[in-house]
């Protein structure tokens, strides 16, 4: 049967709804803060007052904050919509804190659901029932329903009115005009867009809260169910699975009657299946988890489902350039995208989250696979796949040249909120031999996030997978191996390293890549330092700078080859030509707002002039270091910074506090790889601390402050060694690192040294 078609929305220009109408004088409804009792919905339990609110039958779990704060909305606006993705508790939610509210309604708190209602011209009549009146006269039914509401103070719920949207948007306003002590609070997945219409939008439920939910509805099934050491970690991925989605959560502890946690964990790729057979007191379109998705999917307008398929293909967050070139084409300008985007925003299929890159969207893993069962169908998702992996080919291209520039700290958050995607478009490419290149190209690419954002592990996982396969020694192959090589280097992987590294060189004087030998020759100069053997190192990194020269390189690689090159010279004992070789990148940073290679040009800077006897300038710039380095979440500069500091303030006479940083370095070292590279030069500095340390504490104290400093996490100990007299505060320039007549300010900045 064809549904009824919905009356144009009545015009706004005439007289404006008064949606935020106070209570008249003497309405027990008073403002907060007027001296009278008004309960905390999130403290009170429901009190029995008349209205038509069903019983609860289980317990309602957490969601303290969201019911506290819509008791606030509802104080400030008298229509307040919950606006939620399907099964996200919407109703339940709305029920609750109407259950909760009951007291401050001497009229009674009212539930219309309207979900079973397709005509548009029986609202009034679902509104009239919901309030249990009966009217025999031939008056018109809205007539009736505006009388009774006119003088009293009552709450309306309203529950499913999304395929009614514009016939219900324009009943409430009516009703919010003619009835001034009564308010709305609407449950759906869209606003009204009434005037004065607040909207609050239910996430899915917090961790804890999702555990705490499946926990308890897993042992109305299985009586002796008990979340304990061995099953918590599984229950509470089943729940990250599940998006903290309640319908998904209490469907799948129903499956319990049958099926282990595990089992259901492992099945949950095809969830639609599994969740189904939900309570039969539930509303129809919330038995199962297909149907909750279905019936949004069912009100969307054909352009909104076409998105919602397109949609898929991306994994994580997205932002709107993406979508526009990913998702527009046949059925879908991308001038149009916005619009239908903005639709979906409005009807909560997409979330909008905001992150350091920007605003951002996101599908919930759930409404994600039922796009991508309607994507599949229209036998579109190779071609979508496609072109979302060439996006992000260029996304990543687009942040390897900002990460020479000012925009560097952008450039790490943007593949940082990226990297699902960027995963996604490697997997992509390895799927035909034909396009493994590009999945070497993405992976070298990224070298920057790898190196220079602490994902060394997962820059090694990708890098290796990539050349495992075989194909032709192009540039995208070649750069992988020296990157790959570099990452060995750095994780104390010196036979990988080396292999990766001499045969990048060797393919390269074959086929003239002079850029592929010169990266090349830098990398094994990083290895001959961490392998303690700074002749050598010398020797490379110099020829590495001047091939570098010959071909016009200049960017944060060739930065860091002078950095390590200065090194190099310290460990030889001349700091003071280290110290002229920083200053001139120092000088260079500045220019090009490069603050990677910068933090460590200071560590090198604070080692030279530690050796000089400069501790307080050796200080400074060790915080500016840290607070770089700590900023891109770079672990090993973070670490070799801390190594450093400790020395430092040894020397400044505090011991104790000196082995709190050394027992926080040890604690960080496994994560980053062979604690100083095993390397003696880089070893000296922390052997000196302790020595010292030793000696003025004590080994029984010493061993202690070092495990005070090993129980700090990351953040602690990077806020107790910035603390330190001296330090400079996180994101400021100390004024005395600078150069006479340098001019900057401290952004973010990243990792190696010595590397």
């Amino acid at each position: 049967m064809r549904r009824p078609q919905r009356p144009s929305p009545t015009p706004d220009d005439a007289e404006p709804p008064r949606a935020n109408v106070e209570p008249a004088a003497g309405d027990a409804e008073h403002a907060p803060g007027d001296g009278r009792d008004v309960p905390s919905v999130a403290k009170d339990a429901p009190s029995p007052v008349h209205g038509n609110l069903p019983a609860e039958l289980n317990t309602f779990v957490g969601r303290e904050d969201e019911l506290a704060e819509v008791e606030r909305l509802l104080g400030e606006s008298r229509l307040v919509t919950v606006a939620g993705v399907a099964g996200v508790g919407k109703t339940r939610f709305a029920t609750r804190i109407a259950a909760l509210m009951e007291k401050r309604y001497c009229d009674g708190v009212w539930l219309a659901e309207l979900s079973s209602l397709h005509d548009p011209g029986l609202l009034e009549h679902a509104l009239v029932d919901a309030l249990g009146l009966t009217d025999h006269t031939s008056r018109p039914t809205r007539a009736t329903l505006l009388e009774h509401c006119g003088p009293r103070r009552l709450l309306f719920v309203i529950d499913g009115f999304e395929h009614l949207t514009d016939a219900c948007a324009e009943l409430v306003r009516e009703l919010l005009r003619r009835a001034p002590r009564v308010r709305v609070l609407t449950a759906g997945r869209r606003p009204l867009k009434v005037d004065g219409e607040l909207t609050f939008a239910l996430r899915p439920m917090a961790d804890g809260d999702a555990l705490e939910l499946f926990a308890l509805r897993a042992r109305a099934v299985q009586p002796g169910f008990r979340l304990t050491d061995a099953n918590r970690e599984t229950a509470a991925e089943l729940c990250r699975r599940l998006d903290g989605i309640p319908l998904a959560l209490e469907l799948a502890a129903g499956r319990l009657r049958a099926l282990s946690m595990d089992q259901v964990l492992h099945r949950l790729d095809d969830r639609f299946r599994l969740l189904t057979g939900g309570s039969r007191s539930a509303l129809p379109r919330h038995q199962t988890l297909r149907t909750a998705i279905g019936w949004s999917h069912e009100l969307c307008a054909p352009e909104q489902r076409l998105l919602w398929a397109r949609l898929s293909v991306f994994a994580g967050q997205f932002d709107l350039e993406a979508v526009e070139y990913v998702c527009g084409g046949a059925g879908l300008p991308a001038d149009s995208v916005l619009d239908v985007l903005d639709e979906l925003l409005a009807q909560s299929v997409v979330l909008r989250e905001d992150s350091l890159a920007g605003s951002r969207y996101r599908l919930l893993d759930t409404v994600r696979e039922y796009g991508a069962e309607w994507l599949g169908a229209t036998g579109d998702t190779e071609r979508l796949r496609r072109r979302h992996r060439d996006w992000f080919l260029g996304l990543a291209t687009w942040c390897e040249l900002d990460w020479f520039s000012p925009r560097q700290a952008e450039a790490a958050a943007r593949v940082d909120c990226e990297l699902p995607n960027l995963r996604q478009a490697m997997e992509c490419s390895m799927e035909s031999p034909d396009e493994v290149h590009l999945a070497q190209y993405l992976a070298g690419t990224l070298w920057f996030y790898w190196a220079g954002c602490g994902r060394l592990a997962e820059g090694r996982h990708w890098l290796d997978l990539v050349l495992e396969e075989e194909s032709p020694y192009d540039p995208s192959r070649l750069k992988a191996l020296w990157v790959l090589g570099y990452v060995a280097v750095l994780q104390g992987d010196p036979v990988a390293a080396v292999s990766a590294l001499q045969e990048c060189r060797e393919e390269g004087e074959r086929s003239g890549d002079a850029a592929a030998v010169a990266y090349a020759v830098h990398r094994r100069g990083c290895l001959a330092i961490v392998t303690d053997d700074p002749a050598r190192a010398e020797e490379l990194l110099r020829e590495a700078l001047g091939r570098y020269r010959e071909i016009g390189e200049l960017n944060s690689n060739v930065l860091m080859a002078q950095v390590e090159l200065a090194m190099a010279v310290a460990f030889r004992g001349d700091v003071d030509g280290a110290a002229e070789i920083c200053e001139e990148v120092r000088e260079i940073c500045e220019d090009h707002g490069e603050r990677w290679a910068l933090a460590y040009a200071l560590y090198v800077l604070a080692y030279a002039a530690l050796e000089r006897g400069e501790g307080g300038r050796a200080r400074q710039m060790l915080g500016e270091s840290l607070s770089i380095a700590h900023t891109f979440h770079d672990l090993l500069g973070t670490v070799l910074s801390l190594e450093l500091l400790a020395l430092v303030t040894v020397t400044d006479g505090d011991a104790a506090e000196a082995a709190v940083l050394q027992g926080a370095a040890e604690r960080i070292w496994p994560s980053v790889g062979l604690p100083l590279f095993g390397s003696a030069h880089y070893g000296r500095p922390r052997a000196r601390c302790e020595e010292r340390a030793r000696a003025e504490l004590g080994d029984v104290r010493y061993e202690a402050e070092r495990r005070t400093g090993g129980r700090l996490d990351m953040k602690g100990a990077v806020a107790r060694a910035l603390r330190a007299p001296g330090a400079a505060p996180r994101g400021d320039a100390p004024g005395d690192t600078r150069r006479p007549a340098a001019s900057r300010t401290t952004e973010r900045g990243g990792p190696e040294l010595g590397q």
